[in-house]
């Protein structure tokens, strides 16, 4: 059955009876002030990723611990997701919320006004913490506050806060930072963050919580969770930059995290009273719906962080340079979502997601050709296929995954989603980086076997750069290090082309794995069924 909003409350209609008419202004302004809420959650994984270095310069940090700036983050946030459908259920929605959305406004003030690194870690990672519950949530009223015919619009929005909101942050970071200052990247969450609070205090009233729910709270299974999430956030987030299980905490961390992964796996499918309900992943179209959410993490996060890096490494864009370069794929997602959302409902979204992910993975096919001397059009056009397949894919998914699950299950299933799609960006970028790290020692190892200083090509171009150099100290070795600049600058433009085409086969092969989903048809106006 179909939970209706009365006067500003979901009301569920008793068997046999119609469903109480819907108050649309109480359910549209508090779902509008919760999507805000949502897309700052988001937002603020990628604000920094254009400013790190102003950030680094302007608290004294090393170039070591400023990349705990997104890592402290994103580490607790794990844990939150999946906890927030628990919470909910508890506390009713509208608790979780403001109580997420205060304690993620505090936490940015403190972060911006903090004067060292241990204080801007401590203060992000309980920002990630509290900021976290505010993105499941959101997915959970759409599935169950709003009529059946009314939740592939809802969905929508949705998947376009989740997708243009990591794309946009690097963008919006990078003229924050050259306009007013760093600081400004947490500050700016006030203000939206008070119109958050006001919305859904006035008119968020979804639902109501069962304290029932507080007996018997698995504290054991919440320890293992956050052990295993953390631990396994963490090896992902850092294995990359301390060479993996040559480092004794990574290979430790990793060891941890495969004790309590399957404990917890255990105790949620043993506990009477679980933190995280395991039961939905009997439903076939969930249970592939999350593996296809995991890959456009890796997708969405995976093209996020390759295309800034490569224009800030290689071709040295300022930060509002990258900005203006990125927006192209945001503005494609903006504009692929309409029409997304007519053909959710006329298609087979089985279909939907293919050609999603085939057009993620021709955009990303393409960047594997990129060189040092492309410009603002090459990446756009590449953006623009990416980011329009990525959307459809992530709305299409949305939709496999969670219409054909039981109402009661939705919120707990809505933290699996985010959890996936958050794991799936970490695994992705943990791929990436080490990618492109070996990759680039390999490229680099085969530019430089191909030439000999004997070389006469060789000797002419290290006489005419010591010639250019002829003013310093020693021009020999200066035209050589010049030389190593460009072979190295290669050797990199070639391993990003590598890690554009690992993204690439990656979508390819999701576009077949949702072939194995059963047929869903959005049908108006029919209450969701089970699907096994």
């Amino acid at each position: 059955m179909t939970a209706a909003v009365t006067g500003g409350t979901i009301a569920a209609p008793a068997s046999g009876t119609a469903a109480p008419e819907i108050n649309w202004t109480f359910l549209l302004l508090g779902f509008a002030g919760m999507v805000i809420g949502q897309f700052m959650a988001i937002l603020d994984i990628q604000i920094v990723a254009a400013s790190l270095p102003q950030i680094q310069a302007g608290i004294g940090a090393s170039a070591d611990e400023i990349s705990w700036i997104q890592t402290a983050y994103l580490i607790p946030e794990v844990v939150m997701i999946p906890l927030s459908g628990y919470l909910s259920r508890l506390w009713g929605t509208q608790k979780v919320f403001l109580v997420s959305c205060s304690g993620f406004l505090l936490m940015s003030v403190a972060t911006g006004l903090s004067s060292s690194i241990d204080m801007m870690i401590l203060f992000r990672a309980l920002q990630g913490f509290v900021g976290g519950a505010m993105i499941p949530t959101v997915f959970a009223v759409a599935f169950t506050a709003f009529p059946p015919d009314k939740r592939v619009t809802a969905s929508v929005v949705m998947g376009l806060i989740v997708t243009l909101a990591p794309t946009v942050g690097p963008t919006l970071g990078g003229h924050l930072t050259e306009w007013l200052s760093w600081r400004w990247l947490f500050f700016i969450n006030v203000v939206p963050g008070m119109l958050v609070l006001f919305l859904v205090g006035r008119y968020a009233h979804f639902d109501k919580g069962d304290p029932s729910l507080s007996k018997g709270f698995d504290w054991f299974g919440l320890a293992l969770m956050g052990v295993f999430l953390m631990s396994m956030q963490f090896v992902l987030e850092e294995g990359s930059k301390n060479d993996w299980f040559a480092d004794t905490a990574i290979l430790g961390l990793a060891v941890v995290a495969a004790i309590t992964g399957p404990a917890f796996i255990w105790r949620s499918l043993t506990y009477y009273n679980p933190i995280v309900e395991l039961r939905a992943f009997a439903n076939r179209n969930f249970t592939v719906g999350v593996i296809m959410t995991f890959i456009v993490g890796a997708a969405l996060f995976g093209g996020t962080f390759l295309l800034p890096l490569f224009l800030g490494r290689v071709l040295e864009y300022s930060p509002s340079e990258v900005g203006t370069t990125m927006v192209v794929s945001g503005l494609a997602m903006f504009a692929t979502a309409p029409f997304a959302g007519r053909l959710v409902r006329k298609l087979d979204l089985r279909i939907l997601m293919f050609v999603g992910f085939i057009m993620c993975a021709w955009g990303m096919w393409d960047a594997r050709a990129l060189t040092a001397e492309w410009g603002f059009w090459e990446f756009a056009g590449i953006q623009a296929m990416r980011g329009s397949g990525v959307m459809l894919a992530m709305i299409a998914a949305q939709q496999v995954t969670m219409s054909t699950l039981p109402q009661h299950m939705v919120k707990n299933a809505s933290g699996l989603v985010n959890l996936a799609r958050n794991v799936g960006g970490a695994f992705g970028l943990a791929f990436l980086n080490t990618s492109l790290t070996t990759n680039t020692a390999i490229h680099m190892g085969e530019l430089t076997s191909r030439i000999s200083q004997s070389d006469t090509q060789m000797q002419g171009m290290l006489a005419a750069m010591a010639q250019r150099f002829a003013g310093s100290i020693d021009p020999q070795a200066s035209a050589l290090k010049a030389v190593w600049g460009m072979l190295q600058r290669q050797a990199t433009t070639l391993a990003f082309g590598d890690a554009f085409a690992l993204l690439a086969i990656a979508c390819a092969v999701a576009a077949f794995v949702t072939l194995f989903a059963r047929p869903v048809k959005v049908t108006p106006n029919a209450p969701p069924v089970e699907a096994h």
